[in-house]
């Protein structure tokens, strides 16, 4: 996996490419590559493994929510985390952010699970781990990717201000600890998975919070509409 082989989009590959040239990095690539050969289905599909930086480059980026790894359905990922591909059953998880952002802002839940729309508004919808073997879930973490995903945190906190960091549940807030909460807006709430979500997610008002702080710092809120 080296930066003259993989096609980032040209301002994360400007502050972010060279990672990929790093020996975790070419042995993570070499990884896939034997998974494939070896008949193991990978997702999302090879040409969005970075859906999300191509959705969203680096100057647009306005808030950030951080997910652990991608869904590990048939059909399911592709790139962007907590999203679904349209026609795909919305995943639980997703279902109880609608339900919060329905109590926090008066959303209306849609009849799909496609973030794409929050993606061209600056919302950087970024799994720590992109990567995921069909039917097993976290079955590539610790291969590399979390190296890459800080790298990716790392740059919006040196290099931005004014961001806001959406970090639901251990993991997520975890890799908060790159992020200096001076000079960015840091939400932390259970993660919405069914099994957490009413602990604290549910009442979390993070998407009317982010929109706020935003403002503050004369940006243009999130259209969180779907």
């Amino acid at each position: 996996m080296t930066e003259a082989r993989v096609k980032l989009e040209p301002s994360w590959k400007e502050k972010v490419g060279s990672y990929l040239d790093r020996p975790d990095m070419l042995a993570l690539s070499e990884f896939l590559r034997t998974e494939l050969r070896n008949g193991k289905v990978i997702f999302p599909p090879p040409k969005t493994i970075f859906a999300a930086l191509d959705a969203t480059p680096f100057d647009a980026v306005k808030v950030v929510i951080l997910g652990q790894d991608p869904y590990h359905g048939p059909g399911q990922a592709h790139g962007l985390c907590f999203s679904v591909q349209l026609g795909v059953p919305i995943p639980p998880s997703l279902r109880n952010m609608y339900v919060e952002l329905q109590r926090d802002i008066g959303f209306v839940p849609p009849r799909h699970g496609c973030l794409t729309h929050w993606a061209e508004q600056g919302v950087l919808l970024l799994n720590a781990v992109l990567t995921v073997e069909q039917a097993m879930a976290n079955s590539h973490q610790g291969k590399g990717w979390e190296g890459f995903t800080d790298a990716v945190v790392d740059a919006l906190n040196r290099d931005r201000e004014g961001l806001v960091f959406m970090l639901w549940g251990s993991y997520a807030q975890t890799k908060g600890k790159l992020i200096d909460t001076r000079r960015h807006l840091v939400l932390k709430a259970p993660h919405p998975s069914p099994l957490s979500a009413h602990r604290g997610f549910i009442g979390c008002g993070h998407f009317s919070a982010a929109n706020d702080y935003l403002v503050r710092h004369g940006k243009t809120p999130v259209d969180w509409t779907l």
